[in-house]
């Protein structure tokens, strides 16, 4: 069953569901979800909007529909990654390499962290830009196999994918709300976003 069904399955799904949840009592084991469905739980409760995509298509589909439902036509895309440049180049958006110039920006992130809801972001996507430093609207790229249990693993992949040369700035970013309730020692004095996450599955 895909992320998207799981999440958004029907209702009867969710009443079964809750019910089950009630009939637990306080001392039991607590139900461990699928790491998908807890990324996406949390990503949620944190503000971030959240849109699955079966393929490449439906993620500049849903692209279009951002930019057009908050008429973004004519703001300026900020575009760091090269990689992520040339796969966009079909979408026409007036990038610009300038973040004070930009009102959006594009791009990947390093991990998805399934118990808290964070992106995981080094230099390879934001280089040596501090969070502040970007606009606040973010729109994210990324796969279901980026998606990762905690911080930890995440960094671990980081460490695994990068042998030759680690990134620097390495932060997250968790707060997709103007309220900010928490603060974690990677997330401090990060500003919060509006941020739109395009999903991509790949497992």
């Amino acid at each position: 069953m895909s992320l998207f069904k799981k999440f958004f399955g029907s209702k009867s799904d969710q009443t079964e569901s809750e019910l089950k949840a009630n009939q637990r009592g306080k001392y039991m084991p607590e139900i461990k979800l699928p790491i998908d469905e807890k990324f996406t739980i949390n990503f949620k409760a944190n503000g971030g909007k959240f849109l699955y995509c079966d393929s490449l298509d439906e993620i500049f589909e849903n692209l279009y529909n951002i930019i057009e439902e908050n008429k973004w036509e004519e703001k300026k895309v900020l575009v760091l990654d090269k990689n992520l440049k040339d796969k966009f180049k079909e979408a026409n958006l007036e990038s610009t390499n300038s973040p004070s110039e930009a009102f959006i920006f594009l791009t990947t992130c390093e991990s998805l962290i399934a118990n808290d809801g964070s992106l995981l972001i080094s230099s390879n996507q934001i280089f040596e830009k501090k969070l502040p430093e970007l606009p606040v609207n973010f729109i994210v790229f990324a796969t279901t196999s980026q998606i990762t249990e905690n911080i930890g693993e995440g960094l671990r992949g980081i460490k695994s994918k990068n042998k030759q040369r680690i990134p620097t700035n390495i932060t997250t970013i968790k707060h997709f709300k103007s309220s900010i309730d928490e603060k974690d020692f990677l997330s401090y004095g990060s500003s919060s976003k509006n941020l739109y996450l395009l999903l991509l599955e790949d497992l």
